[in-house]
């Protein structure tokens, strides 16, 4: 359900830019199915860390490191930077500069968003080797 910053419900004003700029702290990352129920856990393993950076003129960075328990084989490290723009009050897009991803460079990343309160919610779809995957990522403001 989209609500504004301070709860309200759905049908709320659209988010700002101002309000996803600062810094957020991922609380989780797992993956869905089509229907949005979470299957599994992210690529980083059941507690990864990380930092979300939306700064004021538009940069984005984004860096996040697998859980140390997690299993062998799976990334240590996800993470780019480049740009942002709101897109509308529930679609943010981040247009990648550096990555480890060549595949990413120059493109466009499409994210639904779910703010409430301090906590926002990220929704992504990839496709990784042809597969189609949809990640949900939880941050919490930090600043």
């Amino acid at each position: 359900m989209r609500t504004d910053r301070a709860g309200g419900a759905a049908g709320a004003p659209a988010e700002t830019a101002h309000d996803l700029t600062g810094t957020w702290s991922l609380l989780s990352f797992h993956e869905t199915d089509e229907t949005g129920t979470a299957v599994q856990e992210g690529p980083l393993g059941p507690l990864p860390s990380g930092r979300l950076v939306y700064l004021p003129d538009g940069q984005v960075s984004v860096h996040m490191m697998r859980d140390p328990h997690a299993p062998a084989g799976t990334p240590f490290y996800m993470g780019y930077a480049g740009t942002w723009r709101l897109v509308d009050g529930a679609t943010v897009a981040h247009r990648i500069a550096i990555t480890p991803r060549p595949d990413w460079v120059g493109t466009e990343q499409m994210r639904d968003l779910v703010l409430e309160g301090d906590r926002l919610t990220l929704h992504a779809s990839t496709r990784i080797r042809g597969v189609l995957h949809h990640r949900v990522l939880v941050w919490q403001r930090v600043t």
